[in-house]
């Protein structure tokens, strides 16, 4: 057998090697001339949507932004605790003042929105962080409802007679106890005389906003014997009412009708200077 014979036997299968990406193998692949397949163009990003970055606003500061909503009357929630200069731990509810003063401001701002409506459910806090809220709320150029859901205790109470008018549900309790510091304290005499002045910030804007006097507010602030590890007292639903602490008692139904009658007249009397 000549060499060229052996050599066309070896060529012959099963003894020819076909190579994997060889052209006859896979006829259907782009030869080296031709450009591979261009990959479907990848679709747009989607808009991100306005439910879904309202449930986020939700989520994270526990109410809506003020332009998202479509009523006239703009809703604020007081929950948990005041959170003040210093951050809580993570298992407490609470209520950034940093959050809440910038939607007071833009709800004054705001020309949709005509009235506010205040709820709490707060068991205190940060007396300067309580205060400040407390002044932007009776600040309002718009009618202000505040509403007493379970609780408004220790310094959600100048906040509950911040506005306009208030409301108190019957089974909700409002405790007013003296003011009380955390950490390092120096026993000196100007302690006292700051601890004294900052309450009086606290007792003054209460009985300005409020039917109670001064005096009647500090016999119940220093009660003794009601409070089992402190001197207060512990004001239930009617009985706030009863001390001049809040207008009315009532729930939502009450305080929404109340807040609206207080636009109307707001209204009628801008109109009339008009």
């Amino acid at each position: 057998m000549s060499n060229q014979q052996f050599s066309d036997f070896l060529n012959r299968p099963p003894f020819a090697n076909t190579p994997v990406n060889s052209k006859e193998s896979q006829p259907n692949s782009p030869t080296n001339d031709q450009e591979p397949a261009a990959s479907p163009p990848s679709e747009a990003p989607a808009q991100e949507d306005p439910k879904k970055k309202l449930l986020d606003s939700i989520t994270q500061l526990g109410q809506t932004n003020v332009p998202q909503l479509e009523s006239n009357i703009y809703c604020m929630t007081i929950i948990g605790q005041v959170e003040g200069h210093i951050q809580l731990p993570p298992q407490n509810k609470t209520t950034k003042y940093e959050h809440l003063i910038p939607q007071l401001v833009a709800a004054e701002q705001n020309s949709k929105i005509e009235g506010v409506l205040v709820i709490l459910n707060t068991v205190g806090g940060d007396v300067e962080a309580g205060l400040a809220i407390a002044e932007m709320v009776s600040s309002l150029s718009k009618p202000v409802v505040t509403l007493v859901l379970g609780g408004g205790h220790s310094i959600g109470v100048p906040i509950a007679v911040a506005g306009s008018y208030s409301f108190i549900a019957e089974t909700a309790t409002m405790t007013i106890h003296p003011i009380r510091l955390t950490g390092l304290v120096i026993g000196v005499p100007q302690t006292f005389e700051y601890l004294d002045k900052m309450q009086d910030r606290v007792v003054s804007f209460i009985a300005r906003h409020s039917k109670v006097s001064e005096e009647k507010f500090r016999e119940l602030m220093t009660r003794t014997g009601e409070l089992t590890r402190d001197i207060g007292t512990n004001v239930i639903g009617v009985d706030a009412v009863k001390y001049g602490l809040i207008d009315e008692v009532g729930g939502l139904g009450s305080a929404l009708k109340k807040l609206n009658e207080l636009i109307k007249a707001q209204k009628g009397e801008e109109s009339v200077l008009q």
